[in-house]
């Protein structure tokens, strides 16, 4: 009942996903609430594009959603982050406790998490790579259910289930890579001259452009990394 879904292969992401006692639970708990959420939005379920933000200051993980490459990214879910880590700040080595900053993807669905179900982020990215401690750089940074963490972004067990869902919604319909933003706060000129006293300034305001070009364009900028290690995001 659940793999019925018009125009999908006969083999996807979803079904490999499935064969796994959690995941069939997600699904079985939240797959009409993802589908209402996309008929809601407007979003053809058998192409949904997800995008998922996380502001530190405010404890949230937002998913944003369209039908692939078809016009402005809607808010679809903001997640309370169950519990944090550290402090304002990139990660930059193993042990700092930080959740890191920056521009991700999802590189990893764990169905068998010691924290329920995860998501696993492409920390350390290029830009981590060259400004990290070269050797221990830290990793095995993921989204996840409880409401424990060290350096992740945990959401409760209820809660990464239905993201799981969504997700996985989302990679069968042909969504490659799931970016995934994280910022210290609203990276906005107020906040960050509020802030101008911190290390950590001249590198929020690397981040600051692809911050605005969102909040202004509801698309996704793009994002590149100099041999430094610095962001840069083009127009």
């Amino acid at each position: 009942m659940l793999l019925a879904t018009c125009g999908q292969p006969q083999w996807s992401f979803r079904e490999d996903q499935l064969q796994f006692s959690r995941v069939r639970a997600a699904y079985q708990h939240h797959l009409s609430t993802v589908q209402a959420l996309f008929a809601s939005h407007g979003i053809d379920p058998q192409r949904p594009e997800l995008f998922v933000r996380a502001i530190k200051t405010r404890r949230q993980l937002e998913v944003w959603g369209r039908t692939s490459g078809q016009g402005a990214y809607q808010l679809l879910r903001a997640y309370h982050i169950a519990a944090t880590s550290g402090t304002l700040g990139p990660k930059r080595r193993e042990g700092d406790l930080q959740v890191p900053e920056g521009f991700y993807f999802i590189d990893r669905f764990n169905p068998s998490s010691t924290f329920h179900l995860s998501l696993g982020l492409n920390y350390p990215n290029a830009a981590d790579r060259q400004r990290s401690d070269p050797q221990h750089p830290g990793g095995d940074i993921f989204i996840h259910g409880s409401n424990v963490t060290i350096g992740c972004l945990p959401i409760t067990d209820e809660k990464i289930e239905e993201l799981y869902v969504l997700l996985v919604e989302a990679r069968t319909g042909g969504q490659e890579q799931i970016p995934v933003h994280i910022f210290p706060f609203d990276l906005t000129p107020a906040n960050l001259t509020a802030r101008a006293s911190s290390p950590h300034h001249s590198f929020w305001q690397e981040l600051a452009p692809g911050y605005r070009y969102f909040e202004q364009h509801r698309q996704l900028p793009t994002v590149d990394v100099t041999a430094e290690g610095s962001y840069a995001v083009a127009p």
